[in-house]
């Protein structure tokens, strides 16, 4: 008897070929659509799609409408945090609740053995490991994701590159669109920007004050909402010729405080909420406190469910509210929330 496996469809061409490699390798394979966020009109072109992968590949599609749990458990906190003057992280949200905690429900449903998804990312069933393609690496985004779930989750497209995977997508009679589609934008809800999504709910053009180092107020900006740690634009500073940056933001007061380049560094770090993949309390590793920068190296303590990181050099904006992933190497140990840098 054939194992069964659930994946994870959405229209993209990493899906589908996922779908496509695994049906290939003898599992008995179904599809899963799920609706998860509102944006108008997207639902009706990407089910399409994967409607049409499903149905070339010879496969079930399920459809799930999720949108009120994604709303209780992705969307709103992502507009809460924002409000609070901090910096969320939605993906690896969902991807712990949603993607690979609704969706191993559902396979738990239908009697799938194992759950896939087009990710760029391994995992041996202990660990999750960086891609093979370090530009399309999804590591970052799936710390949260429980360590009970890996011994079933599969990844395909951790040992390929995104262009072998258009390639595939391009030589197969009836998938050839799929390699010529346009990258999913990186937060899925978000059409131009996220203030644009916060305007919706939230008052978010609220002019307020820019204060120095030393608290005096030097300038104006436009809302504390529309600013993260680090940024230089769209705020005055009177007098100023070299460049400025957000230190700092108070929701409570409607107030940004901002400094030189050298004032962004940061060398310690604390973290909360935390999802370890060892037993490990003190030791030696690297940690990304962003998507896309460089794993620096780091002392770690952890205490309580918190961990107190030192870093062994400056990283300049970091942002409470984002995600510290600890790597070791290409592994994958943990990671918590930024509260406090």
């Amino acid at each position: 008897m054939k194992e069964k496996v659930l994946v994870g469809m959405s229209g993209g061409v990493d899906s589908t070929i996922t779908t496509l490699m695994l049906k290939e390798q003898g599992y008995e394979v179904e599809g899963l659509y799920m609706k998860l966020h509102s944006k108008p009109g997207y639902h009706e072109i990407h089910q399409a799609r994967a409607q049409k992968a499903a149905d070339k590949i010879g496969v079930k599609l399920h459809v799930l409408d999720l949108q009120e749990k994604f709303k209780k458990n992705v969307y709103q906190p992502f507009i809460d945090i924002y409000a609070e003057g901090k910096t969320p992280n939605p993906c690896a949200l969902c991807n712990r609740t949603m993607k690979f905690g609704e969706m191993i429900s559902f396979a738990d449903e239908i009697g799938a053995q194992y759950l896939a998804t087009g990710h760029y990312i391994k995992t041996d069933g202990e660990y999750f490991y960086q891609a093979e393609d370090d530009t399309k690496d999804q590591s970052y985004f799936l710390f949260y994701v429980k360590k009970e779930m890996l011994p079933r989750l599969k990844f395909p497209l951790g040992e390929l590159h995104k262009k072998d995977i258009k390639a595939q997508a391009a030589s197969i009679e009836g998938l050839e669109s799929f390699s010529s589609q346009a990258e999913s934008s990186e937060i899925c809800f978000v059409e131009t920007t996220y203030t644009d999504v916060l305007k919706k709910h939230v008052q978010v053009d609220q002019v307020g004050e820019v204060l120095d180092k030393e608290g005096n107020i030097v300038g104006e900006h436009k809302g504390y909402m529309h600013y993260t740690i680090g940024k230089r634009k769209g705020f005055t500073v009177k007098g100023a010729h070299d460049p400025h940056f957000v230190l700092s933001i108070d929701p409570k007061k409607n107030q940004i405080t901002v400094g030189k380049k050298e004032d962004l560094e940061c060398n310690y770090v604390e973290l909360d909420n935390l999802n370890m993949f060892n037993e490990n309390t003190e030791f030696n590793t690297t940690v990304k406190l962003r998507y896309r920068t460089r794993a620096v190296k780091c002392h770690v303590v952890i205490k309580e469910n918190k961990a107190f990181v030192t870093l062994q050099e400056g990283v300049f904006g970091v942002a409470v509210g984002q995600a510290a992933v600890f790597y070791d190497g290409d592994k994958l140990i943990g990671g918590g929330w930024i509260c406090k840098s």
